[in-house]
């Protein structure tokens, strides 16, 4: 019941985890209830932090009866800080979370009846797998994270996600204020070189002092300006070097990039007279691997950097071609070119593939398309338009990309038929 008008507390059951990391009860009027760290058949006490007409969420405030499955946290900032979600749960339950969370968005948005999920694919490390690692800074100038609330940054003192070296080195970093950064991002690679990129909202290089052998960029409007070492760093993936530079996008989990890239390898067609299309290709981390085994690749991406570092990485290729732009600007005047030959891979940002870039992609008609998703809410949308379109869905499998998150990575294989 609730206490008084102004603070509305409830004891309620928990029933299952959703996408977004928050368990779901029900409040006495039946209206659902989203709770943050609570897990599947808790009884809890929690306190409206956002009351709608339809729904609302819930801050916990106790624990009356644990699930059986709950163990405690590694981290001393679990609960306060908004980066993991799942660490009061068992690795092996986390799998399964995951995977049922993804079943129930392609059912629920995709409408598919029965999705041909395969068990997710479990990370190697479920910590210390972050080759890349964004804080943002308190107006101090300490490093943390956004807090659970998502209001403020919460300065930390520890966080296992990140590789060791990133972990070893962290502490370093002191700012005297967070007036001329907005955030600083540390990368790592094969080699355990380091990498800081000071991301800022005005063009004027920060004030910065470091001792220490690492390589350091300013970011200003997605353009990199070098202060000490190189723009770029050097990633090994299944025996193929990769440049990866200060702005561009590359995956944070080596190893699972590695399954990943193995998993396309054994699931796509390609040969010799083949086309591979690669849609928000990146760096080349896919293309790398297909460009000696297909006809001819081609590339999309909107990155300027991304494409430059496409270009480095398979500079070895002839049959490689790379368009810088949008895949809606791009995609329609490829539509000519291309025939029953051709397969794509998609790997399009959260928001899932824009609505032309789709309509594009129908109209070339590739033979298979293998779709990169790490949203399985825009997954599903997307889904439901490539069936609609002519395609089948024949596997999906989960990739744990991001372990103790509730960030799901999946890729899904769509034939024409």
């Amino acid at each position: 019941m609730p206490s008084n008008d102004n603070i509305k507390v409830f004891e309620i059951t928990l029933e299952k985890l959703t996408y977004g990391g928050e368990a779901m009860g029900r409040l006495p009027d039946g209206r659902a209830v989203f709770v943050l760290f609570g897990l599947p058949g808790e009884q809890v006490r929690v306190e409206l932090t956002e009351d709608k007409k339809n729904f609302a969420r819930g801050k916990l405030l106790e624990i009356l009866q644990p699930a059986p499955e709950r163990i405690e946290a590694k981290c001393k900032h679990f609960g306060k800080c908004g980066g993991c979600h799942y660490q009061n749960l068992a690795y092996k339950n986390q799998l399964l979370t995951k995977t049922e969370i993804l079943r129930d968005q392609l059912q629920r948005i995709g409408k598919i009846e029965n999705p041909p999920i395969k068990p997710m694919v479990p990370s190697p490390l479920e910590y210390n797998y972050r080759n890349h690692v964004q804080f943002h800074l308190t107006a101090e100038g300490k490093v943390g994270f956004i807090n659970a609330k998502g209001n403020s940054t919460l300065p930390i003192e520890e966080c296992h996600l990140p590789e060791t070296g990133i972990n070893a080195f962290w502490h370093n970093l002191q700012f005297e204020s967070n007036k001329d950064v907005e955030r600083v991002s540390l990368r790592t690679a094969w080699n355990e070189e380091l990498m800081i990129v000071l991301e800022s909202e005005t063009p004027e290089t920060p004030e910065f002092e470091i001792e220490a052998d690492v390589s350091v960029a300013h970011v200003f409007d997605e353009h990199a300006v070098v202060i000490v070492g190189q723009d770029n760093l050097l990633y090994h993936i299944l025996g193929k070097e990769f440049r990866v530079s200060a702005t561009s996008f590359f995956q944070v989990n080596t190893k699972m990039a590695e399954k990943m890239v193995s998993h396309l390898i054994a699931q796509l067609p390609a040969s010799p007279s083949t086309t591979l299309l690669d849609v928000y290709c990146g760096v080349g981390l896919f293309s790398k691997f297909f460009a000696e085994k297909c006809q001819t690749v081609i590339g999309i991406e909107d990155s300027e950097s991304a494409c430059d570092d496409f270009v480095f990485n398979l500079d070895e290729f002839e049959n490689v071609e790379i368009y810088e732009g949008t895949a809606e600007e791009i995609l329609p005047g490829l539509a000519g070119r291309l025939d029953s030959s051709t397969f794509a891979i998609v790997d399009p940002p959260r928001a899932g593939i824009e609505r032309h870039a789709l309509d594009a992609i129908l109209e070339i008609n590739p033979q298979i398309i293998a779709y990169v998703s790490c949203d399985p809410s825009t997954l599903a949308r997307d889904a439901a338009r490539l069936i609609s379109g002519g395609y089948q869905l024949i596997d999906v499998t989960p990739f744990d990309l991001f372990p103790q998150t509730y960030h799901i990575e999946s890729i899904s294989i769509f034939k024409k038929f």
